[in-house]
This record gives C-alpha cells, structure tokens and sequence, in this order.
C-alpha cells in the first residue's frame, strides 16, 4: 500500500456515516445530471425527518429521491439550476425553490452570495499518484471542491475516465464513500417528421468548418442526422451528447478549423447513453473544461463560426423567447442558452439558432404568440435573437425592425394561426 492508497483508506467511509455529518441548517451542493452522487442521496433520503432546514443545491436532479414530498417542508428543500423532471411534478409542493442563472456564472454567483458549506459529487477509482477523474461533469463542480468546507466523493467504478480539467486528487477530498452504482442514462430520442425537417433548415445554416453547441431532443438529433457530409466540424457545446458521438464517427468532425482548442470537442459535462459513456473513457479527442469557462460568451465568441442552437417553447412576434417556463409555471432553467446564444453571434461567421415546433398540444396552440402572457420568464429578450427556426422556415431577425420581425415570424408560424397572428399584431400596433 503507498501513501495515496493509505490516504483513501483513511478518508473512506460508509454512506450511512456521510449521511450521518449533515447538520441541521446545512446547505449542500450536489454534481448535476449523469454526475448525481446516487448513494449519498438515497442515505440523506433516509434520515431526512431527523433534520431541520437542510438545503439541497442541485441542477438538472434526474432521481426522485423523495426530497420533493410533501412531508419533507421543513426537513428539506431544493434549490436548483434547472429543473428536472420530480422538480417539475413536485413544485406546488413548496419545497422547491429556482435559482435564476447564466450557466457560466452560476457556481461562482452561488459561493459568493451563499452559505454552502458541503459539496457531494462523484468520481472514478483512484489512480496510483492519488488522482480522480469527475467524470462526467464539471460544470460548477470542481469550483465546490475548491471553495466549500466539508467535500465527499462517492467512488463508482463504472464511471468513465474523462480528461481536460477533470482531475482532482485524493489530497483535496475530505472524505471518500464507494457506491457501484448504474449509470444514469438519457434515452437517446428518435426525431419526428417536424424535428426532421427543423433539423434540415438548421443543417443548411451550417458551414463546412464551423464549431457546434447543440442541446438535446429530438431537435438536436435531428439536426446531427443532416450533417454527416459536412467537414471539419468541431464541438463546443455545454452539453456533450450521443448525437456528437456519432457524427465524430462519420468523419464530421475533426475540429481541425477550431481556433481554440484546435482538434479537440469541448464540454462541461456529458449526459447520454452507454455509447456515449464509452466513447468518452480517456479518449484524447475530448475536452472537459468548467462551465466558468465553456460557457462565458467571450470564450465562445473566439470560435471559428461558431454556430449554438437552442430550443424554446413560446416566441413572440418580436422575438422574445421562453424556454424555461410557461407563465409562471417553471419546466427547466436558463442553463447556457443565453450565453452560447450571445457568444455566437461574436464569433466571426458565427450564428445563434432558437429552434422550435410551430404548435403544442397537437397542433391546438401557436408556440409563436403575438405577446407573451403575464407572468412569462424571458429567456433571450429581442435585443439578443438571431435566428429563430419552424418547421416552416427561418427567421433572421437580427437587426430588423419591429414591422420586419412580425412579418419574418409570421411566415414561420403555423399556416392555421398566420391569419390571427397577423390581426392581432394590428390591434396591437407592434410596428
């Protein structure tokens, strides 16, 4: 045994006494998505109604671990980046609070103006000089483990082994639990007729040697099928997906016209399926940098026509996108959309893409309104669009005046609410 390994031993302990050093009024900051600490949760959830005023800070939580419930006001509450699908359910519980953010300032927004005092996070095996590699994200992660009291890992081996600034080492932990655990996995969407045909306009947006930050969905999968004959593609994107995956096997991407990072696909964290998982295990090719820096506008901006789609539920006539909620009701978060849509469009060549299905619920709404209804949560107000993409057409609004921008939205609404779309922009007076 060297002296790391005896390091390990002597900072490992059992889930239930990590559990077991949460106090009442403590605030703890969890790893997000694919990086959840699975064990540790499912410990806390145990001994949750022993404890009083306990704050989870947490992003995107995929398990529903209980904390949601009503029977946990008081015991425990989460504060969160971005929704996940129990936070969306459980909201008018009461326990569940949003904070608004710009993913790249997020972590950094939250120590400096909070009290967070505990950090979970996951990790892979330790390597023989007492390195661990976060895995699968380091969006706000690794700022925690530099910045909080008391931090703990929970060790899964089946996580893959990732490089860039992944590393931390054995030194910089306080305490270590073990916890072989299944990955948690994203089902890969098949695309529809409508996303398919979003998914060509966009890919026709897109040049041969341009950098991508493309999202997850049906959309985004779309837009990956159309491009496989483009060349030399490279990846910035907050979100690495199955999508990157396989386009890099199509001989896509190669980054070689990427002027930073040149030949390497940049993220923050990765979020998908088994062969996504696999790819990313020590591959060189792959880059993981802190959301602090893959996502701050100024860095995007220095990308070779750096090209960011992202999605929205509602727009209206002038070009105000809500992709977060409906009214006042929460459904995800900001995450990066603001700041890969303004680094964009600083890139030279560079273009920000909002893309979105032209109706909801079978076709009875417009997802294109004339104004927005009281209580809507802008996520990139008019001063910001570029592009806005239907199934029905692009939107090129940068620029363009108010009559231009009702006119442009017009043709890319649906062809059964153009008509009242374009009285109601009348009664309104919108240009």
């Amino acid at each position: 045994m060297n002296q790391f390994q005896k390091k390990y031993q002597d900072k490992l302990i059992s889930l239930k006494d990590a559990a077991e050093m949460v106090d009442d009024g403590d605030k703890i900051t969890v790893a997000m998505a694919g990086s959840e600490p699975q064990g540790l949760l499912d410990s806390l959830a145990g001994r949750a109604k022993e404890l009083n005023d306990v704050t989870l800070v947490s992003c995107l939580m995929m398990g529903d671990y209980g904390f949601h419930s009503p029977e946990m006001i008081g015991h425990i509450k989460n504060e969160t980046w971005f929704y996940g699908q129990s936070d969306r359910k459980n909201h008018h519980h009461g326990n569940i609070s949003y904070i608004p953010n710009n993913l790249h300032e997020a972590g950094e927004k939250k120590l400096e103006n909070d009290d967070i005092n505990i950090f979970w996070g996951t990790a892979t095996p330790m390597d023989e000089i007492g390195y661990f590699s976060l895995s699968l994200g380091i969006t706000y992660e690794k700022m925690m483990i530099e910045e909080v009291d008391l931090v703990i890992l929970e060790i899964n081996e089946n996580l893959p082994w990732t490089l860039g600034d992944t590393q931390v080492h054995i030194s910089e932990i306080d305490n270590i639990v073990e916890n072989t655990a299944p990955l948690i996995e994203l089902p890969n969407i098949e695309p529809g007729e409508i996303e398919n045909r979003i998914g060509q306009h966009i890919a026709g947006m897109i040049d041969d040697g341009s950098t991508l930050q493309l999202g997850i969905g049906g959309i985004p999968n779309a837009i990956t099928k159309y491009l496989t004959d483009k060349k030399d593609l490279g990846i910035h994107t907050e979100m690495f997906t199955d999508g990157m995956v396989d386009l890099f096997y199509s001989g896509a991407i190669t980054g070689r016209k990427k002027s930073i990072w040149n030949g390497k696909m940049v993220t923050t964290f990765a979020l998908g399926t088994k062969k996504l998982y696999d790819f990313i295990n020590k591959n060189i090719a792959v880059e993981f940098q802190q959301g602090n820096i893959t996502n701050d506008p100024y860095v995007i901006g220095q990308n070779h026509k750096m090209v960011s789609v992202n999605t929205a539920l509602q727009v209206d006539l002038s070009g105000q996108v809500c992709s977060e909620a409906l009214g006042n009701k929460q459904y995800s978060g900001t995450g990066g959309q603001a700041d890969t849509h303004r680094g964009a469009q600083r890139s030279k060549g560079g273009k920000g893409i909002i893309a979105l299905r032209s109706t909801a619920k079978g076709g009875e709404l417009s997802t294109v309104i004339s104004q927005l209804p009281a209580g809507s949560k802008v996520t990139l107000g008019r001063n910001d669009i570029d592009y806005i993409v239907t199934e029905h057409g692009i939107a090129h609004l940068k620029g363009k005046s108010m009559g231009e921008r009702v006119e442009a939205m017009i043709n890319i609404a649906h062809p059964d609410f153009r008509e009242k779309l374009k009285n109601e922009a009348q009664d309104l007076k919108l240009w």
